[in-house]
Order: C-alpha cells, then structure tokens, then sequence
C-alpha cells in the first residue's frame, strides 16, 4: 500500500532514523531516501582530494569540486537494501565507517553543500510517497510533509549502538572516541548557521532510549494511520 504523502524524519546521529525510514519504506511501498548517505558521500569525495584534511576544509577546492559530484542511490535487489554510489562507485560500506562521520558534520555546516543537497532532495521528493531522514529535512526539505518526526536517544545509549554496530563490522574504536563523536556532532548540527537540527513545531518527538523496535513501530503506525 502506497502512501499519497511525504514523510520527513530529523533527529540526532544514531538514534536509529534510518532503520525507522527503511521499515515505513518497506511497510507502505515508498521510496526511501537517506540525506546522511548524501553528506557522508560529499564528505568521502572530499577527504579523498584533499579538501577536508585534519579537520580543515580548502575552500577554493571545493567550489571547483562540487559540479564534478554525483550522488545516485540503486536498489540491490540481492541484498535487498538501497545502496549508496558516489560518481557510480559503490560507497555504501565506505562512508559508514568512523573516519567519514567524524568529518561528516563539519562539512554538513558548508552552506555551497547543504543548497546544492537540498535542491536534489526537493526533486525527489516531487513524486510524493517519500520517507527521508535527515537534519533538517521537516524544516528545510519538506516543509509540507503531512508527518514529521524527531528521534532523539540518550547520548550513552546511542554511543553504544554505534560502537556495538561499529564493533561486529571489525572497526578498531572505543566507546569514549564514539560517544565524544556523537557529542561534538549533536553540537555542530545544533549550533550551526545553516539549517542546524531543529524539532519542526508540528513534528512528533519519539525518545526511543527505553522504546523496544515493536513499541517504536507501533507508535509510527498509529501515526501513519492518522495520516491516510
């Protein structure tokens, strides 16, 4: 069953918005979009020519750079998950590593790249039926989205999904270089100029710190069920 509406999900890093986006995606037929998957791969071109180096960003490189990047997402029906391609290489794997999402807010703040990432996900979403997940995406992308939520976690409890995640996929990092992590990047999304991390007045705040993965879907179906 397809939904005739947008649906835009914000919250802070790894409280799990992404595993909710692809569960309403996949429940109600719509199509998906990762906004994160979008900074992180800028992030990656960005550290791979030199443009973000020891947290300091070339300027001049990156004007020059951005009409060269091209961001695409392709369903792999194998694994059946929508992957990530960078310039058409698949960075899926690559950008979920420590590297880029201690880089990623820094350059999340660039007002060349946040303009130039959210004209993109303004067109996809044209077509309706859209679940997005992002920073700013009920505020900025999809003002007009009939649902919006907010997820936020305790930033303990999210620094061990993340180091747990991070952990099972064979990265060496501590608990105390994650948790910092997440801290520094509550801070840049919240405090920047830029469309920081906002909760839209009309969004639905879920804390899912003590929520199990039923509860939390249950809520959102109820949600969604308003909606139609």
């Amino acid at each position: 069953m397809s939904l005739t509406f947008n649906i835009a999900i914000d919250g802070h890093s790894s409280c799990g918005k992404s595993t909710i986006a692809k569960s309403i995606a996949l429940k109600y037929g719509m199509r998906y979009i990762d906004t994160g998957a979008m900074y992180r791969a800028i992030t990656l071109y960005f550290m791979r020519n030199n443009i973000i180096k020891n947290k300091q960003v070339d300027f001049a490189l990156l004007s020059d750079s951005l009409d060269k990047i091209t961001i695409n997402f392709q369903f792999n029906s194998e694994l059946k998950k929508s992957e990530t391609f960078l310039n058409n290489e698949n960075v899926e794997s690559i950008i979920r590593g420590f590297e880029v999402s201690d880089n990623v807010s820094i350059i999340a703040q660039i007002k060349e790249v946040r303009e130039k990432l959210i004209l993109l996900q303004r067109a996809i979403g044209k077509s309706k039926n859209v679940v997005m997940d992002g920073r700013d995406i009920g505020t900025k992308v999809f003002p007009d989205a009939r649902l919006k939520l907010f997820v936020t976690a305790k930033a303990k409890i999210r620094a061990q999904r993340r180091f747990d995640e991070l952990t099972v996929k064979g990265e060496r990092v501590t608990f105390d270089e994650i948790l910092q992590n997440l801290n520094e990047r509550d801070d840049y999304d919240t405090n920047r100029d830029i469309n920081p991390l906002m909760q839209a007045e009309d969004a639905v705040l879920i804390d899912n710190s003590a929520l199990s993965i039923q509860d939390q879907n249950d809520l959102i179906d109820n949600l969604i069920n308003t909606k139609k």
